[in-house]
């Protein structure tokens, strides 16, 4: 029961996150072409802050999860094959990824935004946008991976 509710937390934080990631750069953002570019910038502004709050809630889930699993049912990182080593890697670089783009372009594009500076906005969104399909990639490797787990 405990490892049934503990795997799903876990992948139910994966689908938020990588589901997220995908639902944003593969139909938002060819979406938003309709916009005018400050339109396109504020709505930016909006989705990335509703989505980062998931991402603050979602990501810590899948860390302890994956933590509990390892440590409390499988009996650690040396009971387990590779690919859970593999996946905790993917997992640790996507967090530290997540963690840059929240402070670092997320904060520019924010300053940008308040202060009028569309092509700065802009700039900062393209970084995220690049951040985050690198966070996808990888997220979908981690996805491909997950059934050749424990």
């Amino acid at each position: 029961m405990t490892e049934s509710v503990l795997k799903a937390l876990h992948v139910l934080g994966a689908v938020l996150w990588v589901g997220g990631m995908a639902f944003a750069l593969l139909v938002l953002r060819p979406s938003l072409s309709v916009l005018e570019p400050p339109q396109r910038l504020a709505l930016h502004g909006q989705v990335f802050a509703r989505f980062f709050k998931i991402i603050w809630h979602g990501m810590p889930v899948i860390l302890l999860t994956g933590y509990a699993m390892v440590f409390g049912i499988y009996g650690g990182f040396g009971s387990v094959n590779p690919a859970v080593h593999t996946m905790h890697l993917l997992g640790l670089i996507m967090s530290a990824v997540f963690v840059f783009i929240f402070f670092s372009p997320w904060p520019a594009f924010r300053a940008a935004l308040d202060a009028g500076d569309h092509p700065g906005a802009a700039a900062a969104a393209d970084r995220i946008r690049k951040l985050i399909m690198l966070n996808l990639a990888l997220g979908l490797i981690t996805v491909a991976i997950a059934p050749f787990g424990p």
